[in-house]
Parts: C-alpha cells; sequence; structure tokens
C-alpha cells in the first residue's frame, strides 16, 4: 500500500457528554472507555498498518498543542491546524490539500478521534481493502451494519456490487441519506441496503481535489492557493486571509451527497461514535443487574436495588432504587438524567451558552 496516509480528525467537541466533555477537555481527549484517551486510542489502533510518520490530524488551534502531547510519537509538523472550527469540509479540505503538497499520489483514511471500535484488526484489514478501492477512482465510505432504525445517523444505501474485496464485498453507493424520521429508519432497516454512515473514507488526493474543484470551487481555489506557501514562513498569514472566507459546510454537504462516484464497504467492527451517555453506556462492562460503575476507586460506591443505570463519579455515589438512570458527577456539575433523555444533553449546553454561563463550558 504505497503512498497510504492516515488522517485523523480531531476537532469535535462532543456537547452529549458534558459535563465531562468540555471545550478544553472535548470528548476525544477524555478516557472514557480505558485508560487512555479516546484520540490515542485512535492513533495506536491503526499503528499495525500506518508508521507514525504516516499518521496525520486535523484540529483546532486550542487543542494542537494538547493532541501533541498526547501522541508525543507523531511528528509535530503531521498535525495540521485550523484557525478556529468551519465544519468538516473546510477542515478536511485543509488538510488534504497540505498532504497532497507533501506526496501528490497520496490516498488518505480520514479517520475519527472519538469513536470506539472493538474489532481492531478486522479495521485495519478493511482500511487495507478500502486502499485497493480507492485506487480505482472512487471515495470508499465505510458503512456499519445497523443493528436499529437509529434516527441520529446518516444512512448510505448500496447499489450495484463492484466485487470482493480481500473478503469484504464492495459496493457503488446509489444516495446518501441525512438522519430520517423513524419511519423512513425502520424501512432502511428492513431493505437490508442501507449502512449507518460512519463518516470515515478513503479518498486519493488528486480525486478529492478534483471533486472539490468540481462541487466547491471557492474551497478549492483558497486551498490551492494556500498550497503555493506550504513550509513557508507566509504559510500562517495566508490561512488566516482565506479562513475568514471559508464557507461554513460538512463534508458530507460539500461532496458525498453530489457525487456519484461513491464505494461504501458494509462492516460490522464493533463500531460506536459514543454520541452520547447512553451510547457509552452500552459499551461499558456491566454487572449483574446492568448497572455501570466508572471513574477512580469505582469500587467505593453503594448500589442498592439500582437497574441498568450508569454512574460516572470519582468519588463516593450512593444509587438507591433507581433504574435505567445516567449519573455524571464532575468537580462542578452533577448531572442526572433518565437513558432515554442523554441526547437533551446538547440542550443543557446551548442553554448555558446562550445564558452566558461560560464556566461550565
Amino acid at each position: 500500500m504505497d503512498h497510504y496516509y492516515a488522517l485523523i480528525a480531531a476537532g469535535g467537541h462532543g456537547t452529549r457528554l458534558w459535563p465531562m466533555s468540555r471545550a478544553k477537555t472535548p470528548k476525544q481527549m477524555l478516557p472514557l472507555i480505558n485508560q487512555e484517551s479516546m484520540f490515542r486510542t485512535s492513533v495506536e489502533r491503526i499503528q499495525s498498518i500506518f508508521p507514525p510518520e504516516d499518521i496525520f490530524v486535523v484540529t483546532g488551534r486550542e487543542l494542537a498543542d494538547d493532541l501533541r502531547a498526547e501522541v508525543p510519537q507523531l511528528p509535530r509538523d503531521n498535525f495540521i491546524v485550523e484557525p478556529y472550527a468551519k465544519n468538516t469540509a473546510p477542515a478536511l479540505a485543509l488538510a488534504l490539500a497540505t498532504i497532497q503538497t507533501r506526496d501528490p499520489e497520496a490516498t488518505v483514511a480520514i479517520l475519527t478521534a472519538d469513536h470506539h471500535i472493538a474489532q481492531r484488526p478486522k479495521f485495519c484489514q478493511v482500511l487495507e481493502s478500502a486502499w485497493q478501492v480507492a485506487q480505482e477512482g472512487y471515495i470508499v465510505t465505510l458503512g456499519i451494519a445497523p443493528s436499529y432504525p437509529a434516527t441520529g445517523y446518516g444512512y448510505i444505501e448500496q447499489g450495484a456490487p463492484l466485487g470482493d474485496y480481500n473478503d469484504f464485498a464492495v459496493y457503488h453507493s446509489k444516495r446518501f441519506t441525512e438522519k430520517p424520521d423513524i419511519v423512513r429508519a425502520t424501512q432502511f432497516l428492513a431493505s437490508g441496503l442501507y449502512s449507518w454512515n460512519s463518516g470515515m473514507f478513503i479518498w486519493r488526493v488528486d480525486r478529492a481535489m478534483k471533486d472539490l474543484e468540481r462541487y466547491q470551487p471557492a474551497v478549492y481555489a483558497m486551498c490551492s492557493y494556500l498550497q503555493t506557501a506550504v513550509g513557508t514562513p507566509e504559510y500562517e498569514a495566508k490561512l488566516n486571509d482565506i479562513w475568514e472566507t471559508m464557507p461554513k459546510l460538512s463534508i458530507d454537504f460539500a461532496v458525498m451527497e453530489k457525487t456519484d462516484n461513491i464505494a461504501v464497504i458494509p462492516i460490522d467492527i464493533g463500531w460506536s461514535d459514543v454520541g452520547s451517555w447512553a451510547s457509552l453506556y452500552d459499551i461499558l462492562p456491566q454487572d449483574n443487574f446492568g448497572n455501570c460503575i466508572k471513574g477512580e476507586a469505582s469500587d467505593i460506591r453503594v448500589i442498592l436495588d439500582t437497574r441498568d443505570t450508569l454512574v460516572f463519579s470519582d468519588r463516593l455515589t450512593v444509587a438507591i432504587g433507581v433504574e435505567d438512570m445516567v449519573v455524571v458527577d464532575t468537580d462542578d456539575v452533577l448531572l442526572i438524567c433518565h437513558k432515554d433523555r442523554t441526547q437533551d444533553v446538547k440542550q443543557v449546553v446551548t442553554y448555558l451558552r446562550e445564558n452566558g454561563n461560560d464556566d461550565y463550558l
């Protein structure tokens, strides 16, 4: 797999995992599942096929130094830093344009910094297969086999088969559908033709720049302008200059929903986006009563007549006679909610921001 690189997108903030996920310590920097940060785990899971010098990270200025400290084995220059968040399309366009200046023949696996993947060897195998498909000119996306009619994920409809690559079936993608309602999601699941959109893509950089030129010419023009300054003293000034007018677009809206040149590999790799406290509960080990207890000195707990509850706390916490609850305790915030309402945590973050309570964000 010559000229193959990984690009880990690490700029999100994970607001649905508040109050642990904050502006200065977002989800990817937290040890939510084991003793390592989600970001460090994301780097380590791919090191069997990507040496450190071939792993890039795109993130914001406020997080770059902390992320570098998490993975000192990665070269400092492999961190591609955006001035401030402008959604996924500008961040990925910046990173892909930068990588192209270093290696015009690059193929890039665009991966996530804050997702859980239980089956690491299988994940690395599918990345190898995706490289092969990408050499045929496709944008390759990894589609997650859906286990229920989720309304919080985008869906990818598979079309005609393109063949098997190292035992992975590959299909032409017919379309992307963003977050359907429950009726459509149920129909998608029943059809057997849809996968969840994992947000992971494998893309040749020459193809990526052509797609940007076709579908987002303004983004392409700004990145092409910036490419002439990569590695020069003028780079930062030119980056700040273009970033002011860079449009805010998701990569799905900018390119993926417009092109007909996408291949999808449906896979089951034990994937979760860890998008809420309820999804974290599903990943963590549970006792005989369905309870998850996480935190330092997690043996110091009193759990009486309690079932199917997540307790995330570093101090003595007592739960008596409750069921299907989430309890998250930090130094300055206590969150208590029903597991069915964990998606609403994002509304709390919005409320705090709108009312000037930034100290809690």
